[in-house]
């Protein structure tokens, strides 16, 4: 029985081996996201100063990989709108969902503001929304409590659905 322990052994260290290669790749994948230029970090399993683009001609994931960190690529506005637009069926009802829904159209909106500002479009290219943004922000005073949001609740509604408005006559800029 002894001798046959060895070779059942080698089955389960081989696949602990092969997920701990699974995990670090994610792990080397994830640095290089985070690590600047393609190719300056190495995937597990490969020598150090190498890059899959050196293999293969392209390296995978290139066009996350080819964005310098902090751009923001166009897709972001359409998903940050999308957030909000799936805000304008909703309403207050109960004291419990006002709170939720104002609260989450105080998000949507600076979701997409942040992304507006950061498209590589520009921020110029997004005035109206922005200023909008800007002004319900001044009215607010950085008071994002749910009294105060209710207390604001036509001007926070009213900038979301002008902001709409202005989307949607703009759909190149977030399509």
């Amino acid at each position: 029985m002894s001798k046959f322990s060895a070779p059942g052994a080698v089955v389960p260290a081989v696949t602990l081996a092969v997920l701990g290669v699974g995990c670090g790749a994610d792990e080397a994948s994830d640095t290089r996201e985070t690590a600047g230029p393609a190719g300056t970090t190495a995937s597990a399993g490969q020598e150090p100063g190498t890059s899959s683009a050196d293999e293969s001609g392209a390296e995978a994931g290139a066009p996350e990989a080819s964005s310098p960190p902090g751009d923001t690529p166009p897709e972001r506005v359409r998903d940050a709108f999308a957030g909000l637009q799936a805000t304008l069926n909703d309403s207050c009802g109960t004291p419990g969902d006002c709170e939720y829904f104002l609260g989450r159209v105080y998000d949507e909106l600076h979701r997409l503001d942040r992304a507006m500002k950061a498209d590589p479009k520009g921020p110029g290219h997004f005035p109206e929304p922005i200023a909008l943004i800007e002004k319900l922000d001044g009215e607010l005073d950085g008071d994002r409590s749910f009294e105060n949001l209710k207390k604001h609740q036509s001007l926070l509604t009213g900038t979301r659905d002008r902001i709409n408005t202005w989307m949607q006559g703009h759909p190149d800029d977030h399509r």
